[in-house]
């Protein structure tokens, strides 16, 4: 049975590899902001798209809303959706340091907070946060990831503890370094080739949607082991 999959960050690295993947036997549902991106990539995959600040919890909420109108149910939510940040604390950006957190930690909160009471009502629903090695491990110049991903590692462990009782699962995906345009996209040059394929990830995210409902994986690191 197809099962209705909703993806943050749906238009580009991971989260495109994942619509890929999902979408030739899913409902898949992705959100972004850049609509033109998000557009080819549904035409490609035969998927839905929705255009979705998820830092703006009143929007997330109505685009969720209207998912449950559209499809009756969300099976699995993937909070994938991240943006990168580098330097010393004291030269980074005020704005994006804001932009990292709302989007890393907040917009994670937010989307499980608006599609949990539709798991609850059907006692049953996977969520899976694509989170990072970033977020056990600490390093210099990367204090603002860091703390976004830390956060996301103690609201996973939370929620977790928090919904089981309703069927809920969550699990904390923490890949290594991706080949994704995520540090180009901040003129950041990086030697990518000890990265991890996006679609190794993929390949893992898909083995947790298929788990029987009985079983838990609460937490799984994947990655290079070059790197």
């Amino acid at each position: 049975m197809k099962k209705t999959i909703v993806i943050t960050g749906g238009s580009d690295g991971l989260g495109k590899t994942l619509t890929e993947v999902l979408a030739k036997e899913n409902n898949v549902i992705i959100l972004a902001t850049n609509e033109e991106k998000m557009k080819l990539v549904a035409e490609e995959n035969n998927c839905s798209y929705k255009i979705c600040d998820i830092s703006n919890y009143g929007i997330v909420e109505k685009i969720i809303s209207g998912i449950i109108d559209e499809y009756s149910k969300i099976d699995v939510l993937i909070n994938n959706a991240g943006l990168w940040i580098q330097e010393e604390l004291d030269t980074n950006d005020a704005g994006r340091i804001k932009s990292v957190i709302e989007v890393n930690l907040l917009g994670t909160i937010n989307v499980s907070k608006a599609v949990i009471p539709f798991m609850k009502a059907n006692r049953d629903g996977l969520i899976i946060n694509i989170n990072s090695q970033a977020g056990i491990n600490h390093k210099a110049e990367r204090t603002v990831y860091n703390a976004s991903k830390w956060g996301v590692t103690g609201f996973s462990k939370s929620l977790q503890d928090e919904v089981a009782k309703y069927g809920i699962r969550v699990t904390d995906v923490m890949p290594g370094m991706m080949k994704t345009h995520m540090f180009s996209k901040q003129n950041i040059s990086k030697n990518m080739e000890n990265g991890l394929d996006t679609k190794e990830v993929a390949r893992l995210i898909q083995f947790i949607i298929d788990t029987p409902k009985d079983v838990m994986i609460p937490e799984v690191g994947i990655k290079n082991i070059n790197n």
